[in-house]
């Protein structure tokens, strides 16, 4: 019989060495501050912090830079850095879970997180991070049972690039550029007409970057509408309601006007980034991550501008992004726990996404204007897209069951994009597949 992921982490729980939560309480200040925190581990002697993560160039550059800070305002604490292709690094955490040897650190995605809080293996930060010093929305994806146990490092969510001579050709001039004048979904639609109208053959008006595992990503005009994926309680299934009818009606649309191509469905290989570079759409709901990939790829093609998702009774967005957090039962948790209140310092968590082009989750940061190393004016909606997830929202996609439910969301909406299927059908086949998938 295989094991799940969950059922590896639990068998894994009793075998590391039992340092206990204690070690954090000698912590006196709390994440957020302007200036990080310093001196030397509360244990005797020196400390090496093993910390497993993935990262591309740029975001090793930066971990190297805030660890070189770390290390030379704690003398008596160095961290060695183990990274891991981002494919294999839940397999290699599992081993080492298995093995009852963790890393003193790693890195998970906030959609993995309720995978490890749900089995009680992570470290309770209350002691080491201050909540309020976050966006309430970001800062819940680390959060389950009320304590946070992980440090809320970047975030990455999705907001629109724009090609500038498409919506010259549209004759599209009110462009929005902050949340409050977003488009309405009437808008959108109007844009997105006038688009479809002006593009070539094997063009389309916009691409949606909900393919593959990204299928979650449709939450986000679910939650526009005022809709729910699942109860306050997180228990049962709250998809078939006038909210999801809604948001599935308004997305099949996409489909059946032309809007986007067949082949840009959710168990579609084609991608925002390739496509929005290739020219064959006008509009791609992007990553703010894919921004420096896709500003190498336009080179001078074309001119090209970011605004913010359309609205419709409420913003929304995806929540994508990463904590890094330390297991309960590590052997050096009171440096793992000073390192992750330094990691997400003002100090730190500017010069990791400055240099990274990700964003922060700090509310000085977000109120900020940050001098992203590419491409800084098309960063802020991005920043302030991320403002619009509100917890409720956030506990939806980081419970332990997300990614069967993320599964289900793939395949149910894939039968109603491009198998014909009504609105009110895949809400209750929606519902019924979330309901077994929580189960």
């Amino acid at each position: 019989m295989s094991l799940n992921r969950r059922q590896v982490l639990a068998g894994g729980l009793g075998l590391g060495a039992a340092v206990g939560l204690g070690a954090c309480s000698g912590l006196t200040s709390k994440a957020g501050s302007t200036a990080p925190s310093s001196g030397a581990s509360g244990g005797s002697g020196p400390v090496e912090l093993t910390f497993v993560n993935w990262s591309g160039d740029a975001e090793k550059a930066a971990f190297d830079a805030v660890i070189a800070k770390f290390q030379q305002a704690n003398p008596g604490i160095t961290i060695k850095t183990d990274t891991v292709p981002y494919a294999s690094v839940q397999t290699n955490l599992d081993t080492r879970f298995q093995a009852g040897n963790p890393p003193d650190l790693f890195r998970v995605s906030y959609i993995d997180m309720g995978q490890y809080t749900s089995q009680d293996v992570l470290l309770d930060l209350s002691d080491s991070l201050d909540a309020n010093a976050f966006e309430p929305g970001l800062f819940q994806a680390v959060v389950a049972n009320g304590k946070p146990y992980g440090a809320p490092h970047q975030i990455d969510t999705t907001a629109i690039l724009y090609r500038k001579d498409a919506f010259e050709a549209a004759g599209i001039t009110d462009v929005p550029t902050t949340l409050e004048e977003a488009w309405t979904w009437e808008q959108f639609s109007e844009a997105a007409d006038k688009l479809a109208k002006v593009t070539k053959k094997g063009q389309s008006a916009f691409i949606y970057d909900w393919q593959s595992a990204g299928a979650y990503r449709w939450l986000s005009w679910l939650f526009e509408a005022g809709g729910a994926l699942l109860t306050p309680d997180l228990k049962s299934a709250a998809i078939d309601s006038d909210a999801g009818r809604k948001a599935l009606d308004f997305t099949k649309g996409f489909f059946d006007k032309g809007w986007v191509a067949k082949n840009t469905s959710v168990k579609s290989t084609t991608y925002p980034d390739s496509a929005f570079i290739s020219g064959t759409v006008a509009m791609a709901f992007a990553g703010s991550f894919l921004v420096p990939a896709v500003d190498v790829g336009v080179k001078k093609k074309f001119e090209y501008g970011a605004m913010p998702q359309p609205r419709d009774v409420a913003a929304s967005t995806d929540l994508g992004g990463n904590a890094v957090v330390a297991p309960k039962d590590g052997k050096n948790t009171e440096a793992a726990a000073k390192f992750l209140q330094f990691l997400v310092s003002e100090e730190s968590m500017r010069t990791y996404c400055q240099a990274t082009n990700e964003l922060p989750t700090l509310k000085s940061l977000t109120s900020a204007q940050l001098d992203f190393d590419i491409r800084p004016d098309l960063m802020a909606p991005f920043v302030l897209q991320a403002k619009t997830l509100t917890p409720e929202q956030v506990s939806q996609v980081t419970v332990p069951q997300f990614a069967d439910l993320n599964l289900a969301l793939q395949n149910e909406l894939e039968k109603a994009f491009l198998g014909g299927r009504s609105s009110a059908d895949t809400a209750t086949a929606l519902a019924a597949a979330v309901q077994k998938a929580l189960q």
